[in-house]
C-alpha cells in the first residue's frame, strides 16, 4: 500500500511548503509516541515524517507528484489534459 503523503498532513496537492511544515509540526506533535498513547500513534507518526520528508523537498515532491499523476490518482481527465498540453508544447512550435 503507498500512502497519500497529502493525505497523511491533511492537505491539498497544491498545499505551499509553509502549509506543509505547519501540518507537520500540528500532526508530528499530535502523533508523537511519547504524547499519544494510541497503539498505532508510532505507525502514524513514521507516516507524517515520510510525508514531510518527500513533501517539504521540491524533487522529491515533483517525483512523487508526477507518479501520482501516472496512478491516476488525481482526477484522470485532468491529468490526460496536463499530459496532452505538456507533449503538445513540446512538439508544437512557439
Amino acid at each position: 500500500m503507498t500512502a497519500d503523503h497529502y493525505a497523511a498532513l491533511g492537505l491539498a496537492a497544491n498545499a505551499s511548503l509553509a502549509d506543509i511544515k505547519k501540518a507537520y509540526r500540528q500532526k508530528a506533535a499530535f502523533y508523537h509516541p511519547d504524547r499519544n498513547p494510541a497503539p498505532d500513534a508510532a505507525q502514524r507518526f513514521q507516516l507524517v515524517q515520510k510525508a514531510y520528508d518527500v513533501l517539504s523537498d521540491d524533487e522529491a515532491r515533483q517525483a512523487y507528484d508526477d507518479n501520482r499523476r501516472r496512478n491516476l490518482l488525481d482526477d484522470p481527465l485532468q491529468t490526460a489534459q496536463e499530459i496532452w498540453h505538456t507533449y503538445t508544447q513540446g512538439i508544437l512550435p512557439s
